[in-house]
């Protein structure tokens, strides 16, 4: 079709609707002339624009800068928060008792938030979106939810409005994705809790100023039954906190935290005492869901950084993109790359239509097994972008940055939110039980067969 006119095409009925650079697979193929897929309208299309602006103007120029110096400017914070999109993160619906009525006019929706991640993952920094959201996303719903009124009421505004820092304390030394084994304790003493223990590989803790903490208020043998969450503050006598050196991530704020007979107000309880296993299984779908849409385009980062590179790269007299061998590296990349973004959309299509204790019960497997795509795919385009980036990929900054950064970065979405394993072995036994289920309804009422 080279030489048409695009208000031909147009009105012959050709999508020529495009967003972004063109790299081929640089984006969602809706932002290049493919055809909407029916769950994106203008306010997405506004809200895309908006935060790709943003990052172009003030995230990408700096993140390299703030990563080589472990943290994110506060006032970077607050700008997002400005805009009105932190609320967005923390699930639905709007929090507008204490964020407001949303300033962008309109209820944001789950599609809504999966632009958002996509397109502040453009900066293809872990550490700028776990620095960003680490806490706030998986911190901070809890509180809403759950937490007293006066808790909430001095908790979250300034949380939302990026004035203030939370996180979410459960993994331990000895403890990750075996959530029921975890060992901090809080003994009731009058009308305060005491809370010892120690808290491992916390994102934004060495920032925070609040501790959502999951502790056993019961005995060991309880297991699951015997935890619950509270809310500690960085002021409290006792509170120690030191940042930890990893391998990625720099910016996040990665940190160890130690409790030593801190004093937490019997009011800071969220939630029900020994009823925080549940709390915290009800947060992990909404917590997967944020890493898989930062991690599928940290993949696509992968794949149009090293596209770009092919074209003007050259060996042996041509340029890289011109060798079979790369084409078929790049090619792999984009098939991996696409297909997932399909599993993903379909994933917030359920978690947008879906009743939210529907959503709950069903998606609770899918969506593990889709963090596991996600971060499969993100170590295999990392690997390849490397091999195509050669010594550039070893060195930070420069052309090869996004990518030497991202390659460092892998374990950092693999593991948190359950690791690969964990998430494979959950995925299949919530399916398993979810179709027994199924079967369960058909046997009792034969009629639903067909409908079903």
């Amino acid at each position: 079709m080279a030489g048409f006119d695009p208000k031909m095409l147009a009105k012959m009925g050709v999508n020529v609707s495009t967003f972004g650079d063109m790299n081929a697979f640089g984006d969602p193929n809706w932002y290049q002339a493919f055809n909407n897929p029916g769950f994106y309208n203008n306010t997405h299309k506004v809200l895309r624009a908006t935060v790709r602006e943003f990052v172009e103007a003030e995230i990408m120029p700096n993140v390299h800068e703030w990563d080589e110096a472990g943290v994110i400017p506060q006032e970077v914070y607050q700008k997002i928060g400005s805009l009105g999109l932190l609320p967005m993160t923390v699930g639905r619906p709007w929090p507008k008792e204490f964020a407001g009525e949303c300033p962008l006019g309109y209820e944001p929706d789950y599609f809504h938030e999966l632009i958002l991640y996509d397109e502040l993952s453009r900066t293809g920094s872990g550490g700028f979106l776990w620095g960003l959201a680490g806490g706030l996303v998986i911190g901070l719903p809890p509180v809403l939810k759950w937490a007293q009124p006066d808790v909430k009421k001095r908790v979250v505004p300034d949380v939302l409005k990026a004035n203030k820092v939370i996180c979410l304390a459960i993994t331990e030394p000895t403890a990750g994705s075996d959530v029921a084994n975890l060992k901090a304790t809080a003994v009731q003493e009058g009308d305060h809790y005491i809370v010892n223990g120690e808290k491992k590989w916390i994102t934004n803790g060495i920032f925070a100023d609040f501790f959502t903490v999951a502790v056993r208020t019961g005995s060991a043998k309880d297991g699951m039954k015997g935890l619950s969450l509270l809310l500690v503050e960085k002021t409290m006598p006792g509170v120690k906190t030191r940042k930890m050196k990893c391998s990625g991530v720099w910016s996040s704020g990665t940190t160890y935290i130690t409790f030593e007979d801190v004093k937490v107000p019997v009011g800071n309880l969220i939630g029900k005492e020994n009823q925080g296993f549940k709390m915290i299984m009800n947060n992990f779908n909404h917590e997967r869901f944020a890493i898989c849409c930062m991690t599928n385009r940290f993949s696509r980062v992968c794949l149009e950084e090293s596209l770009k590179f092919a074209n003007k790269r050259k060996t042996f007299g041509k340029a890289l993109v011109q060798h079979d061998v790369i084409r078929w590296k790049l090619a792999e990349m984009a098939r991996h790359v696409e297909a997932t973004h399909a599993w993903l959309e379909n994933v917030t299509y359920q978690l947008q239509t879906m009743h939210h204790m529907e959503a709950t019960m069903k998606l609770g497997g899918s969506t593990a097994l889709l963090k596991v795509q996600c971060t499969k795919v993100f170590e295999y385009c990392a690997r390849e972008a490397a091999q195509i980036f050669g010594g550039l990929s070893y060195t930070r900054g420069g052309q090869g940055e996004k990518v030497e950064r991202l390659n460092r970065e892998v374990r950092a979405m693999a593991v948190p939110g359950g690791s690969e394993e964990i998430m494979l072995d959950l995925g299949i036994r919530q399916s398993k039980k979810i179709a027994e289920m199924a079967q369960k309804i058909i046997g009792q009422n034969p009629q639903l067969q067909a409908k079903l």
